[in-house]
């Protein structure tokens, strides 16, 4: 069995909690977060052997399918999803800029994760839900083309599951900007 994270996103505290603690009793899983975001949503995020993610968000979702907004079970992410979901991502020579922006704090990780294994891109920040009404943002480096790919590539991927909300991608943004988001 490989390495795993998942995440469930509820429409309530109450229900997020309860969930984190069925989780937590279903399967061999160790929390990495659980928190609420906005507004008043409340994530679990999980890691594991991709059984117990898997046996764990399963579990979760069907027991309180009426206030789930969204769920995933990623087997071996990307390794620069984590320093990016905490904004720790030491970049050295940023290039082109892509932000991609979903509904949900859970189909950005997808999303990040997908776009990190299109291209040859970094992972600069992934904004999960906090200060944005529940609505979630990446943003990625890399050449041009890498960054389109990848930018392409993760808004398919989360647009199947109709998450999807706004992407952009900058050839060659002023140092000034860069300033704001480094």
């Amino acid at each position: 069995m490989s390495k795993a994270i998942g995440m469930i996103e509820y429409q309530t505290v109450s229900t997020g909690i309860t969930a984190a603690d069925l989780m937590i009793k279903t399967a061999d899983v160790e929390v990495i977060e659980a928190q609420t975001v906005c507004p008043g949503k409340y994530i679990i995020l999980v890691s594991g052997e991709l059984s117990a993610v898997r046996a764990a968000v399963d579990a979760a979702t069907r027991a309180y399918e009426n206030k789930l907004i969204d769920s995933f079970v990623l087997g071996n992410p990307d390794e620069s999803i984590f320093p990016a979901i905490y904004g720790a991502n030491s970049i050295e020579n940023p290039s082109a800029l892509g932000v991609l922006e979903t509904f949900s704090a859970a189909s950005i990780i997808v999303a990040a994760d997908m776009a990190a294994k299109t291209a040859d891109v970094e992972l600069i920040e992934l904004r999960i839900a906090k200060g944005m009404c529940g609505k979630s943002y990446m943003l990625i480096t890399g050449e041009v083309a890498a960054v389109q790919a990848a930018i392409d590539r993760a808004q398919q991927e989360v647009g199947s599951g109709g998450m999807f909300l706004d992407s952009s991608v900058i050839a060659n943004p002023d140092q000034k900007m860069w300033e704001t988001i480094l």
